[in-house]
């Protein structure tokens, strides 16, 4: 049996709309797709706004509640509901279907994730403040950085609320009338007619935009919306570890919502620039260190550079060059774990340029020692090479 629509939210049967709302954008928040690392989040994020929607439409919510969820899915499915007027299989098929389809059937539908952002970011619930939207940018950090975590400061072009009328709309000392529209209540009522009779709906004035209030003028600033746009200067911290094309959340600095809703907030895409050195993968990261013939065939002990410091690594003899080395725990940190990756140190031989004469003839002995006839002078750089 699927989870019915009351559990989706996590509320009561009793809840009140607002509470209805309020669990929606909780919800939604954790599970929108563009900011959510759940696989299933666009499917989630559905059912918690078709939830929404039916719980928080009068007429809807009362099929739902007599019919229950099984029978409400399914009459949805078929575009109208089995216990409207003129019983099951008769004409007219409950308050949202008909001939035509019904409001979830049809051409109703789910509609699009582009949709889906519309209602929750830029549309707003019935009856409600709509919240602002979220607001995207983008920052550039350097490897070290990623690794240290660090404080930036950037600046970002944003709406506002306008600092002339503090986002009222109107100028501090406009004589406020009330709203003709709604007569203060804040709320309008329209009246439709269904198979089932005259139906009453309450929803917020379009005129006062619940406010009930309207000012004589409107601030000459923002022209009335409240909004302006500006040059905001915001600092953010980076977390240690994050990875190339992650994103960061700044809670309420994102577009303002209407008055008394709460505002968007600001989404950080995170680019990491390339190394010369580093080549990462996940934690871990990869280098090449340079090593010398001796180092190769007598081993040695080496220092190498990481982006926490230096680190000893011992190269035993008979090194052949391409081998790889692991350091534990010197590579990146994990964003949620308690140590670092690996850094993956490759050798490379490197074979000598310029050689003095008894460099050359210790070199000579070598080769003939292992039965290579090679003429130092001619062509024995190119022949240990291949040898390393």
């Amino acid at each position: 049996m699927s989870e019915d629509f009351y559990e989706a939210l996590g509320v009561s049967k009793d809840a009140s709309e607002e509470e209805i709302q309020q669990a929606y954008r909780q919800k939604a928040t954790e599970y929108h797709p563009d900011v959510s690392d759940d696989p299933d989040a666009e499917e989630k994020f559905k059912r918690i706004k078709k939830a929404k929607e039916v719980l928080t439409d009068e007429e809807k919510r009362q099929a739902y509640d007599r019919m229950g969820h099984e029978r409400f899915e399914q009459a949805e499915k078929r575009g109208g509901f089995e216990d409207g007027p003129g019983g099951p299989g008769g004409p007219g098929q409950g308050p949202f279907g008909g001939a035509g389809g019904g409001s979830f059937g049809g051409g109703g539908g789910m509609g699009g994730i582009g949709d889906i952002f519309e209602e929750f970011f830029g549309g707003g619930g019935r009856g409600g403040r709509r919240a602002g939207k979220d607001l995207r940018t983008q920052m550039e950090i350097t490897l070290q950085e990623a690794y240290e975590g660090t404080t930036k400061e950037f600046t970002a072009a944003r709406p506002t609320r306008c600092s002339e009328c503090a986002g009222r709309g109107h100028p501090r000392d406009a004589d406020i009338g009330t709203c003709r529209q709604c007569n203060g209540r804040g709320q309008v009522r329209q009246v439709q007619q269904t198979p089932l009779g005259r139906v009453q709906q309450t929803t917020t004035c379009p005129e006062c935009g619940g406010d009930g209030e309207v000012p004589e003028r409107e601030c000459a600033v923002c022209d009335g919306s409240g909004i302006t746009r500006e040059e905001a200067s915001l600092t953010v911290d980076v977390p240690a570890g994050i990875e190339d094309g992650q994103t960061l959340r700044m809670d309420g600095e994102g577009a303002p919502g209407e008055r008394g809703a709460p505002d968007g907030d600001l989404l950080i895409d995170v680019s990491i620039q390339s190394s010369e050195r580093y080549d990462r993968d996940g934690s871990d990261l990869h280098v090449t260190e340079a090593i010398s013939f001796p180092q190769a065939v007598f081993g040695d002990t080496i220092r190498v550079d990481h982006l926490g410091g230096e680190v000893e690594l011992e190269i035993p003899a008979g090194t052949q060059s391409g081998e790889t080395f692991r350091l534990s725990g010197k590579g990146m940190p994990k964003l949620r774990g308690r140590r670092n990756g690996d850094l993956h140190v490759q050798a490379r031989v490197v074979t000598p340029e310029n050689l003095n004469a008894e460099q050359k003839e210790s070199l000579q002995q070598f080769a003939e020692a292992g039965g290579e006839e090679v003429d130092v002078s001619e062509g024995f750089f190119e022949k240990l090479n291949e040898l390393f």
